[in-house]
């Protein structure tokens, strides 16, 4: 979801100097072994997803705190979504999702920028796939440590060249489950193809994907843009009676705030049901936590001021629920600690590491 953010303000010559003398892409920079703890890891335990709302503005304002989260978290899968950098490609030209824009000098500066952030401790023990749009718009990384060598998709479908439009998804497969990091498409406030119908053929899939997909466990993050429950929102009659510009959609369960819209609730509630998926925090978590039992916070000016939604996620199979250690939302306040310059928080994630041996008997 959005927000306003202050200018970007112009690099000085000492930071343009560092960043163009930054390594090259990090998935290949390194060759560093992993380390013996991760070594003897078979299957990644602790995951955290963000929605950095522009990875570039997070580098440039945010990074040593988000890095020191990192370094203390010490996770093995760090998903983002909406990181807001555009696919290479000149212009008119085909574009390469998988790889960040480098051919005008703008886009070479504001690249290594975001590589030499990415090869610095912590980031330098991970590697990173991108699936990116032609834009500064949407888009999706993930950052997995190097110890695991998983089959990376960027499709729903899980065809090996194709990425989904805005880069929205990211699909790591493993030997005893999958892992999805999607960055859902905002549902909108009016009834056009470019919001409630873009959003209802996003569900439709993902419902179809987790259908499909039930051979192998799945462990599904991210910035989900929907809110369950009444209890996953601060303000309930507030969110669902928001409306913009005075507009009235057609159908009433397209009422209100994208994200507590009735429809969307409902076919996230069919999901969830008919995947057989658990919602790894309220698993944990059945009491509404008003300090920091929220994802997405708005504006700390104006009528969103202390208004905060739970749209980011970690959704397991069922097979999975009893193997949660944790899941925590790191951020709190309506003052947004803990949320690295974004609007939104990390949300972290710890299984048993015993779990995946019994998965892995479960799904044979």
């Amino acid at each position: 979801m959005k927000r306003f953010f202050k200018p970007l303000e112009k690099d000085g010559p000492d930071q343009k100097k560092a960043a163009l003398s930054s390594p090259a892409h990090p998935q290949s920079s390194s060759s560093d072994p992993p380390s013996d703890t991760d070594a003897n890891k078979k299957e990644p335990l602790k995951f955290v997803t963000w929605n950095a709302n522009s990875l570039l503005l997070r580098v440039k304002n945010d990074w040593t705190h988000f890095s020191n989260f990192v370094s203390h978290l010490d996770p093995d899968v760090i998903a983002i979504q909406e990181v807001r950098m555009p696919a290479a490609g000149a212009k008119g030209a085909p574009k390469n999702p998988g790889e960040l824009k480098d051919d005008t000098t703008s886009s070479r500066e504001e690249k290594q920028m975001i590589l030499r952030a990415l090869s610095s401790p912590p980031f330098g023990e991970y590697r990173v796939w991108w699936s990116l749009a032609d834009s500064k718009y949407a888009g999706t990384a993930l950052l997995l440590k190097k110890c695991f060598q998983p089959r990376v998709f960027f499709s729903l479908d899980r065809k090996a060249s194709k990425h989904e439009p805005d880069g929205r998804v990211i699909l790591a497969e493993f030997e005893t489950f999958r892992l999805l990091n999607t960055y859902s498409p905002n549902n909108g406030w009016k009834d056009d193809e470019n919001a409630f119908q873009r959003r209802r053929k996003w569900d439709k899939r993902l419902l179809d994907f987790v259908l499909q997909s039930s051979d192998k466990p799945l462990i599904w993050c991210g910035d989900l843009n929907v809110s369950h429950e009444e209890i996953d929102v601060t303000h309930p009659e507030f969110f669902s009676n928001a409306k913009l510009n005075g507009y009235v959609p057609p159908n009433t369960e397209d009422f209100g705030q994208p994200g507590f819209t009735l429809s969307e609730r409902k076919r996230f509630g069919t999901i969830l049901k008919e995947g057989k998926i658990v919602d790894a925090y309220r698993y944990l978590n059945k009491e509404k936590d008003m300090d920091c039992g929220f994802s997405w916070s708005g504006h700390p000016i104006g009528k969103y001021r202390g208004k905060r939604m739970r749209i980011d996620y970690f959704l397991v199979s069922e097979k999975l629920k009893d193997r949660i250690i944790k899941c925590q939302m790191h951020g709190r306040g309506i003052e947004l600690e803990g949320f690295y310059g974004s609007d939104h928080c990390p949300v972290s994630l710890e299984l048993s590491e015993s779990s995946m041996g019994s998965v892995a008997s479960d799904s044979v």
